[in-house]
């Protein structure tokens, strides 16, 4: 059974919010775990907490990286982010407050230690400790851009290639992730006209991007595995208007990175009149890393739903929908329909194309009498055939009719199931045709026993139906 991941992205995308609606879908957090602790002795400064908040009163997962202060940014810092220059140093621990139900002061992450259990309840909240100093550890450092006052190296394709090489991924965790990377490597490379192996990443290098691209990739992963997942659809990809501040200065929304991806790799885009950043680089880049189809199944059931949140606070809730959902083809049959009306064509021309359009494959062909302009009489041909049958027949009307014009008509239809047996009745052994639970006789068959033992067909067709079915 055919089965598609569906991102609703009618709040925009991030990577905290991609994670969040897939562990909320169902992915796998063990797994995640172990893959984020693999890159703790390669990357510093970072905690995870994964909770459960209201957004818009609306109960939804909330994946947080929380950053220390050597490696902290501005991406959910309202008032850096749209507020004037003058509020650039205002205080995070004073004035950032996540829309959470609960906030996080950057640094307390440590003072705790929290075992993981495989059964855990959504409505805990883990973060990892295992006691690594930062002397101890090799660090990757970022600058990521918001920071003005920190010092970071800049960090390039290549560590993070080699961070996620050493990670504890699955060879499709990593693939994707590499991608995703590989992706936001060229849009920086085109925004910054530099070759995509010697840009050095701000806002997507951060250690909070690498979290959190790392994190999409594993949890896609296990769900893939764990529904048997054929293919990605996202929705458009809803983003704001006006600008947003970045370590390159004030940028418009989207931002060049956004907007290249968007680009490059044909992303449906839907702006709203809302001021705001609702589509970040590492949304866009997952978004184009995973999308394989553009439309959902006809008819499908929803197998799974989850909700992630992301931190800004916008008018709209940042709020991302994943959703498995199952194509449903066992109901559903189509079948086509030719129609053609002709005036001027003799009756025996009827006749011979009728056949010759059975032996050709139609299901059905019929003749209905109507009337045309100055009430002229004529028949309307009817063919009910499969769609793969339409050329083939088609070629027999024009060359055996007089008409210039064929209609194609594609429906819908509900249908037994039919099959061909052999039955025994008092006048022999018949092919029959089974249609759910009734059993007709079949015309030919029936013909031949009428022509052996000289029974009207009436009284033989009458017969056989009554014993096959046992009335």
């Amino acid at each position: 059974m055919k089965r598609t991941l569906y991102l609703e992205c009618y709040s925009g995308i991030s990577g905290d919010m991609t994670v969040g609606a897939l562990l909320d879908l169902g992915a796998d957090r063990k797994v995640l775990d172990e893959a984020v602790d693999s890159i703790r002795p390669l990357v510093s400064g970072f905690d995870v907490a994964i909770s459960r908040v209201q957004k818009a009163g609306i109960d939804a997962c909330d994946f947080n990286v929380i950053l220390d202060k050597e490696h902290e940014n501005h991406d959910h810092d309202m008032e850096y982010l749209h507020g004037h220059p003058h509020e650039e140093t205002h205080s995070h621990e004073e004035g950032h407050a996540h829309d959470h139900e609960h906030s996080h002061e950057k640094g307390h992450a440590h003072d705790h230690e929290h075992s993981h259990e495989e059964g855990h309840s959504h409505g805990e909240r883990h973060i990892h400790d295992h006691g690594h100093s930062h002397e101890e550890e090799h660090h990757l450092n970022h600058d990521h851009g918001h920071g003005e006052g920190h010092h970071h190296h800049h960090t390039g394709l290549k560590e993070i290639t080699d961070v996620l090489n050493k990670a504890k991924l699955t060879d499709g965790a990593r693939a994707l992730a590499l991608k995703i990377f590989g992706i936001l490597a060229e849009a920086e490379s085109k925004a910054h006209n530099k070759p995509a192996d010697e840009v050095h990443f701000h806002e997507v290098g951060a250690v909070d991007s690498i979290v959190d691209i790392m994190s999409a990739a594993v949890c896609l992963d296990s769900l893939k595995g764990k529904y048997n997942i054929t293919d990605v659809m996202l929705s458009e990809l809803y983003e704001g208007r006006g600008s947003v501040r970045c370590q390159h200065g004030i940028l418009p929304v989207p931002v060049p990175a956004t907007a290249n991806i968007m680009e490059a790799h044909g992303l449906p885009v839907h702006f709203m009149e809302m001021q705001g950043e609702f589509v970040t680089p590492t949304g866009a880049a997952i978004a184009a890393a995973v999308r394989t189809t553009d439309q959902l199944p006809g008819r499908f059931r929803v197998v799974a739903s989850g909700i992630g949140a992301g931190k800004r606070n916008y008018e709209k809730a940042s709020l991302l929908r994943a959703m498995i959902v199952e194509e449903l083809t066992e109901q559903r049959d189509m079948i086509c329909k030719l129609e053609s009306n002709i005036d001027d064509c003799p009756g025996e021309a009827f006749g011979y194309v009728m056949d010759r359009l059975f032996e050709a494959g139609a299901r059905d062909v019929y003749y209905t009498p109507v009337y045309m302009k100055k009430n002229r009489p004529a028949y309307q041909l009817n063919v009910i055939c499969r769609e793969e049958d339409i050329a083939k027949l088609e070629q027999i009307i024009f060359r055996e009719t007089t008409t210039i014009g064929i209609r194609r008509v594609e429906m819908e239809r509900t249908v037994l199931r039919r099959e061909k047996r052999m039955k025994k009745t008092s006048m022999g052994t018949l092919e029959v045709k089974v249609c759910g639970d009734r059993i007709y006789p079949e015309y030919e068959a029936l013909v031949a026993v009428c022509q052996e033992q000289g029974i009207p067909y009436l009284e033989a067709y009458n017969r056989a139906f009554a014993e096959l079915n046992d009335m």
